[in-house]
């Protein structure tokens, strides 16, 4: 699995609660911009693996064998002039179904894996301002744990709900950061992608050459296997006789899709043929494993080919019943 260069939870700014509802929903981890590695923070607060200096360790990567326990130590500081409480736990990881970012579950939420197994020394801390504070954790694995890639995240929630616009009702939204953890328990490692469900929806002038013609192809990928992938995919075309009609390498893909993970991915092809029959192959390539998925499409002008279509009938039929009335006569 290749690690990342830093791990960095996002401010729920986005998600909007009633004052009186239990916490966040969904807990979104974002890639930072390119340069180099940071702790995750949200400006007021950070949480990362403790160490010499922040983001001098952006992400806990551990390993362990069934049954087996790691110790490390978790980091919040607090930015701000005032003292700020957290609610410490471990969550587990997902792939958001939007664009298979990386998310984890809310404490609400049922833990499975790394989630459920990391017990941080103390539930809650107040960290003064300007300060830090470091609070020790364990992580046990289960002896019956599937070997693999595990991920999951140390996660420091403000349990205040801070003051939404909602209008005339009364919102709130309560933020969190949280430091990625990469655990992978020993035992065989099996890398197996999968790509489901082409389809292709077009859209075509209804008369050829009086508009461009544009065509949406969607897809699920999905990760069969124990460890996390970092995906490719390229996309083909061809139509009649083998004619090549487009070839492209797709960019909007997750960097990292997470064991037993589904997305569904679309991509949109502008100047897609009006009149031709042929083939779709998605290609989705990752360390030690290809896999390819493929849809058939048939593009006709079905407007001009419904008038002709039309017209024939039309002229069969008036043949037939002035050969009718020369019978009759």
């Amino acid at each position: 699995m290749r690690k990342p260069y830093a791990s960095l939870l996002s401010v729920l700014r986005g998600l909007i609660l009633p004052v009186a509802a239990l916490p966040v929903a969904a807990l979104l981890l974002a890639w930072p911009a390119a340069g180099p590695a940071s702790a995750a923070e949200n400006g007021e607060w950070a949480v990362y693996p403790a160490a010499s200096q922040l983001g001098s360790r952006p992400y806990f990567y551990l390993s362990a064998d069934p049954g087996g326990t790691v110790t490390d130590r978790v980091t919040v500081a607090n930015k701000t002039a005032a003292p700020l409480s957290f609610l410490l736990y471990g969550a587990d990881a997902y792939n958001t179904e939007r664009d298979g970012g990386f998310a984890v579950r809310t404490r609400q939420e049922k833990q499975t894996g790394a989630g459920a197994w990391i017990r941080p020394d103390r539930d809650r801390v107040t960290v003064p301002p300007h300060s830090a504070v470091t609070v020790p954790y364990t992580l046990t694995v289960p002896a019956d744990a599937e070997p693999g890639d595990h991920p999951g995240a140390v996660v420091a929630l403000d349990e205040r709900i801070a003051e939404g616009s909602g209008g005339s009702v009364a919102l709130g939204v309560q933020r969190a950061v949280g430091a990625r953890v990469y655990l992978r328990v020993g035992g065989p490692t099996v890398p197996a992608l999968g790509v489901e469900d082409v389809t292709l929806a077009q859209d075509r002038p209804l008369v050829p050459g009086t508009g461009t013609s544009t065509a949406v192809v969607s897809y699920t990928l999905y990760n069969r296997g124990n460890v996390t992938l970092n995906p490719k995919v390229a996309l083909k075309a061809r139509g009649l006789f083998g004619r090549t009609l487009l070839t492209r390498d797709l960019d909007r893909l997750p960097a990292e899709l997470l064991p037993r993970q589904k997305i569904r991915l679309s991509e949109r092809w502008t100047g897609s043929p009006q009149l031709d029959w042929g083939e779709l192959t998605l290609t989705a390539t990752a360390k030690d494993v290809r896999e390819s998925g493929r849809v058939s499409f048939l593009a006709l002008p079905w407007l001009p080919l419904a008038v002709l279509l039309g017209g024939g009938a039309a002229g069969v039929l008036g043949l037939w019943i002035r050969r009718r009335r020369a019978l009759s006569t």
